[in-house]
């Protein structure tokens, strides 16, 4: 990771460029919850766009979901939510302050505590002199606690017990309690996943890092039914098939690994799990995307609480059985701040510093600008004309302000691959310079070939 790239200066440069804001900032903002802004909203879909394309449109053996938010109360007690979703909570006696237990010890000491019992890391914490408050150095802590993740709202008008719901912590139990649904309706075959993409909610003790954690998040899901016996099998063409994913869009893969959970820290319903891992700036490595063998569990547990049978009948060999689960789980959040860290980029060019964003043509905000190189008749109307031709195939600019090679920097730091110039040549040719981001190449094309240059270059 170049020295130049820390995670300060992504947080500075998404705000100077329109991809991230601080929500609410008049008022102050509010921690851990951000808007994206123009720059910031194109990227994210066009990431959610090639995850579709990626796990749905390209497969025969996937489908679409799209559940709701607030699900029956029982959804949560079943997948476990209710009594085991929770994170280990510490309160400083003199600063007030609440943090993480298992963040705190092992950002003191390097101890890995994750999964460890309130009891183990309260001892930790008070025979540990190295623990201390971020805040005001004090080491008056209270007892570790559990503290359950899920946001609580209330439906209708009355706050009663019997009216107690929750926002998801998760898009997964969505297509669990669909899998009947889907197998009705569908014609789908075992093997075959389900994919969603929908808003999930976690009340974080600590959350960070920008918008790597924060309490009201996106979550690209897929779970992929599987026969018993080949759960291990596809569990590895799944973690190769995500992390080619993110190498085949330009992700560096010496920046990209994969990160085994060990046996005693699975989850309640994990076989094995494997972490694609990127090594965030100046954060370090961190999860990128989860891929789990949840086994048949999540099944098993909703036939039981609701008394559904979601058993799976194979009429090709006449068993009936419960499908294991496959899970790769993301979020474009996560996703789309890797890509930053990873296309930010200060060079020198020509005895000039130039800051580019050198990201993947289809992930990226705009994909081309339109300059003229001059405001005079008749170049800036064959540029507008060229401009208005191209809108609506995908997100374009047109810029007529300032001098070419201004014009040129302001698109390479916004992450524009393509920058397409009519020159007073075009009045003659019938040509214009189509100008590559990253390799500075320029190349004259027709501009009747302009559309499907682009869509090409735009493609590879």
């Amino acid at each position: 990771m170049p020295e130049t790239v820390t995670m300060d200066k992504i947080v500075a440069f998404c705000k100077r460029r329109g991809f991230v804001y601080q929500s609410s900032e008049i008022y102050g903002g509010l921690r851990s919850s951000y808007d994206y802004g123009p720059l910031g909203v194109e990227m994210k879909r066009n990431i959610k766009e090639e995850w579709w394309r990626r796990m749905v449109h390209m497969r025969e053996d996937m489908v679409g979901l799209d559940s709701a938010i607030i699900m029956h109360p029982k959804v949560w007690e079943a997948s476990g939510h209710t009594s085991t979703f929770n994170d280990m909570l510490v309160e400083s006696r003199t600063s007030k302050r609440r943090y993480r237990a298992d963040h705190l010890i092992e950002d003191a000491t390097g101890i890995d505590a994750e999964g460890l019992s309130p009891e183990e890391l309260t001892k930790i914490i008070e025979e540990d002199e190295r623990i201390k408050d971020p805040v005001d150095g004090g080491r008056d802590f209270a007892p570790v606690r559990p503290f359950n993740l899920m946001f609580e709202t209330y439906m209708g008008p009355v706050k009663t017990p019997e009216n107690l719901a929750y926002l998801r912590p998760e898009t997964a139990q969505g297509i669990f309690v669909n899998f009947k649904n889907v197998l009705q309706t569908s014609r789908v075959k075992v093997p075959f996943g389900i994919a969603q993409q929908g808003k999930s909610f976690r009340n974080e003790i600590t959350p960070g890092n920008f918008i790597f954690r924060t309490r009201e998040f996106e979550q690209m899901e897929m779970e992929f039914f599987v026969e018993p016996g080949t759960d291990e099998t596809w569990h590895e063409y799944w973690i190769d098939e995500r992390f080619n994913w993110y190498t085949n869009l330009g992700l560096k893969e010496e920046n990209l690994r994969r990160y085994e959970h060990p046996k005693e820290k699975l989850s309640h319903y994990s076989k094995r799990t494997v972490d694609l891992e990127y090594n965030y700036a100046t954060v370090g490595w961190s999860e990128l995307e989860g891929i789990a063998n949840r086994t048949d569990f999540d099944l098993k547990q909703h036939a039981k609480y609701s008394g559904e049978n979601l058993e799976y009948f194979d009429q090709a060999t006449g068993e009936r059985y419960v499908p294991y689960v496959i899970e790769p789980a993301v979020g474009p959040d996560r996703i789309m701040l890797a890509f930053l860290v990873d296309a930010y980029t200060e060079e020198e060019v020509n005895g000039e510093e130039r800051t580019v964003l050198k990201l993947h043509p289809r992930i990226a905000p705009t994909k081309a600008a339109v300059f003229p190189l001059s405001k005079k008749e008749p170049v800036w109307t064959i540029a507008r004309e060229l401009y208005d031709d191209l809108k609506g195939d995908y997100r374009l600019f047109y810029d007529d302000s300032g001098s070419i090679g201004r014009r040129y920097r302001r698109q390479d730091e916004a992450g524009t691959p393509f920058c397409v110039t009519v020159d007073f040549d075009t009045i003659e040719d019938k040509k214009v310079t189509i100008r590559d981001r990253d390799t500075l190449e320029q190349e004259r094309v027709p501009i009747a070939a302009v559309r499907d240059r682009l869509k090409a270059l735009i493609s590879g």
